[in-house]
């Protein structure tokens, strides 16, 4: 299914800003992006023999948002991930990326990795360990971002990972497959997408939830003729948000008893029965992973959301201007 718009954009540096279409088709993913001040900060050098330091000359280099947010707890698959008003120079990016310090009270390696110019995400190499505490100190005062632009402001997130909850769906077997630090809780009966509209396959890490979505055809692509078979327009309940190209795990009116004895193939999104879909919506929460098998479709790309797991290691790390890190501890 799909519906109008989508993204988790609230305000200035709260959580991230992901702006697309939002459920059950579409392909690639729609980069976030935001647009930067054009007030200029100037200073003159005292006229001595040792003049005082100037500021930076040029507009400011601000952030649009970190996630995720200050106080919130979130999934072991949540990276840390930092959106610029404007694109950041890729010969700037190493002395950027060593003003974004990430420290973690169980301290793990991890890395930075570029997502175009204006995107870049910290990630561990593994999962987060369980209920550890994390850090973010955005120092990016006086910080070039290689185009003319110097940082003005600091900025600092803490957060908390919670409970280690996946879910792991297999589209062939028609099943998702629940734990919790390692312990089954639940084998649910799923469908996921048709062999025209198949399913992201790899690991996305939740994005955000709603009680309710409107979902519809036209705004993923998928069809805006009314007389179409494939046309839809539905507000659906109990709606898990995977991808910003539209993927969604969900309870569908036109699937309400999914499982191998219906297998009635979705838009790409993966749905449950009604009662399943509640129990589901409750038990996660943003940045817990969900990994999708079996599917004739590619892994999501990584800045489709939050894939970024769906990357191995050495891939990541080419995307990396300074490598891998070890975190502070806090």
């Amino acid at each position: 299914m799909g519906r109008h718009s989508g993204g988790i954009g609230i305000a200035l540096v709260t959580v991230a800003t992901l702006v697309g279409v939002s459920a059950c088709g579409g392909g690639g993913s729609d980069k976030a992006s935001g647009n930067g001040s054009d007030a200029k900060a100037s200073g003159k050098a005292a006229a001595s023999a040792s003049p005082k330091p100037t500021k930076p000359a040029g507009p400011p280099m601000l952030l649009e948002t970190i996630t995720p947010q200050t106080g919130t707890t979130v999934g072991v698959a949540m990276p840390v991930s930092v959106i610029f008003t404007d694109p950041v120079a890729e010969k700037a990016r190493a002395a950027v990326e060593k003003h974004l310090k990430v420290s973690a009270s169980q301290p793990v390696a991890g890395a930075w990795h570029w997502m175009g110019d204006k995107r870049a995400d910290w990630r561990p190499k593994t999962y987060w360990p369980a209920h550890t505490t994390v850090k973010i100190d955005a120092d990016m005062k006086g910080v070039s971002n290689g185009n003319g632009r110097y940082g003005v402001h600091g900025y600092t997130h803490t957060f908390k990972i919670g409970d280690d909850v996946r879910a792991d769906v297999s589209v062939t077997g028609h099943t998702m497959k629940v734990t919790r630090d390692g312990s089954p809780v639940r084998t649910l009966s799923i469908n996921a997408g048709s062999p025209e509209y198949p399913t992201w396959n790899g690991t996305m890490a939740v994005i955000d939830k709603q009680e309710k979505v409107h979902m519809t055809s036209c705004s993923v692509g998928i069809s805006c003729d009314k007389g179409s078979a494939n046309y839809y327009d539905l507000t659906l309940p109990w709606d898990v948000h995977l991808t910003q190209s539209g993927t969604y795990v969900h309870y569908s009116t036109g699937d309400p008893n999914p499982g191998s004895g219906s297998a009635r193939g979705s838009h790409g999104c993966v749905h449950l029965s009604m009662s399943d879909a509640k129990w589901f919506y409750g038990q996660v929460k943003q940045g817990d992973p969900v990994t999708i098998t079996g599917s004739s479709r590619a892994k999501a790309p990584a800045d489709n959301g939050y894939a970024d797991f769906n990357l191995a290691w050495d891939q990541w790390l080419a995307g990396s201007a300074s490598g891998e890190q070890t975190t502070a501890t806090l």
